[in-house]
């Protein structure tokens, strides 16, 4: 198969064309401007690819409910130039071939269990922290939906008492990408992430709030692995900080194989940052399948 892959990011398309295997043989990014900029650049470079299928996992929200009028559009995003945009639409017209959608997070969810670590797991959550917070989640075999989709950076989450921070967020504030995403970091610090490397103080924060939500997605989901991707991520002392704080927060209550063993439970992503992209082709497949 030839598959086209497109994660639609808030500030980068990231075009690419693989197969079923999750074998990616070109890939090109695309700055995010206004549909009417950005979305022919992409469509020539999937025309000239002469692709059988496309998946898109795309930023959000999203509707991905195909019995709704709206299947395939962006929504209420805050990126204003692409409210409530036929995505799906565009490019099922201009191409002609079939195209699978979902969230982007999602998609690397599908990524990572289709040809990553997570691979023959039932029950798995990946989380994305960079200049937001989204979690796409795979249980039972399939990708959540429901309403809508899981927005699961958005759960509330309490205030350690030395933060006077109000955060970032302009829904919620101390939700935890009001608190816990690149922006945030930024913002209450004074200095990008990258910058702040050396200092324990915000890696110990940072990781006491990932931790809290990683509380609530063990007690609701139960999933069998947790997956952390991201920029924010790529700073990989907050891996045993936020393992740490997660069994401490649980006080024993859940006692199972997996958090016995809980540096191999929590883990960073595993597919060289092309977590992604390898859902969207797996999107496509299941398109052209019809799955």
């Amino acid at each position: 198969m030839r598959l086209g892959a497109l994660e639609a990011g808030g500030t980068k398309m990231v075009c690419a064309v693989g197969d079923e295997t999750g074998k990616i043989f070109d890939q090109i990014s695309i700055p995010t401007r206004t549909p009417e900029e950005t979305v022919p650049e992409m469509l020539a470079y999937f025309k000239k690819a002469e692709i059988e299928a496309l998946g898109i996992g795309c930023f959000g929200p999203i509707d991905p409910d195909k019995s709704s009028a709206t299947y395939g559009h962006i929504t209420s995003t805050p990126k204003l130039a692409w409210r409530n945009y036929n995505i799906v639409g565009a490019f099922e017209e201009a191409l002609g071939c079939p195209v699978g959608f979902d969230t982007d997070v999602n998609g690397s969810a599908l990524g990572e269990v289709t040809f990553g670590q997570a691979k023959g797991k039932k029950s798995v959550i990946y989380i994305t922290i960079g200049t937001g917070v989204g979690a796409g989640i795979f249980a039972e075999g399939n990708l959540i939906h429901g309403m809508l989709h899981p927005e699961a950076g958005h759960v509330l989450i309490q205030k350690r008492s030395d933060d006077t921070y109000q955060g970032k967020c302009p829904y919620h504030k101390s939700c935890l990408e009001g608190l816990a995403a690149g922006p945030a970091i930024e913002e209450r610090w004074g200095k990008k992430a990258i910058e702040l490397k050396d200092r324990e103080e915000v890696w110990d924060l940072e990781s006491y709030y990932i931790a809290q939500a990683l509380v609530g997605y063990i007690l609701t989901v139960s999933p069998e692995m947790i997956i952390l991707g991201g920029g924010v991520m790529h700073q990989e002392q907050l891996f045993p900080k936020i393992r740490g704080y997660v069994k401490e927060l649980l006080n024993g209550y859940i006692q199972t194989e997996e958090l016995e063993h809980i540096e191999n439970y929590i883990v960073p992503a595993s597919l060289q940052d092309n977590q992604g992209i390898m859902g969207c082709l797996e999107l496509g497949r299941r398109a052209l399948r019809g799955e």
